[in-house]
């Protein structure tokens, strides 16, 4: 399958945090521990960790927050990854503005510099950025993974049918133990 390298999409606060998060939902909350739980054992098997981040500017013209309401702004506590996720020093952190964490970014550039094929996807919002990573990355030519239960939306019914639109169309949706037997 070839190397692998974890996609931790958007665990922001403003995605997280029920007291302090302007987007936050229970669902995404509560995924907040699991994902954790699964970059630790996926750093134990040397997979490479990359934070995907969204981060809009404040007061700045941004084409996203024309369309849904306000958030992760830079310099904010909701643009803060989850307290409870720390990056390590030998993990990336790739900043977005947009919903893929492809579009505008160096990741792609970065993923090919570590000679990664598969890309595992954890994070929120299964409907919304983590949908749409998986189809670009799908669209760049990588092998695609999501554990369907590290990742989270405010709608079961949205999160279940980008699941199966993911496993049927752009990559394999398994379970968080199925992918840390694939990572690479």
């Amino acid at each position: 399958m070839g190397k692998t390298a974890v996609l931790v999409v958007d665990m922001m606060r403003d995605f997280t945090d029920l007291e302090l998060g302007k987007t936050a939902n229970p669902n995404s909350a509560a995924l907040v521990p699991v994902v954790k739980d699964f970059v630790d054992r996926a750093r134990e098997k040397q997979t490479i960790i990359i934070w995907v981040m969204e981060s809009h500017r404040a007061g700045k013209p941004d084409w996203e927050l024309l369309h849904v309401r306000d958030h992760c702004t830079a310099g904010t506590i909701g643009a803060d990854l989850d307290p409870l996720l720390q990056p390590q020093e030998e993990d990336y952190i790739v900043f977005k503005r947009r919903y893929s964490a492809f579009v505008g970014t160096d990741l792609d550039l970065l993923l090919r510099d570590n000679h990664v094929e598969t890309i595992c996807i954890v994070g929120t919002k299964t409907n919304v950025c983590v949908r749409a990573t998986a189809q670009d990355g799908f669209m760049r030519n990588y092998q695609v993974i999501v554990p369907r239960d590290c990742v989270a939306t405010d709608r079961q019914h949205l999160h279940e049918a980008n699941l199966e639109d993911i496993d049927r169309y752009l990559g394999q949706v398994v379970t968080a133990e199925e992918a840390l037997e694939l990572l690479s």
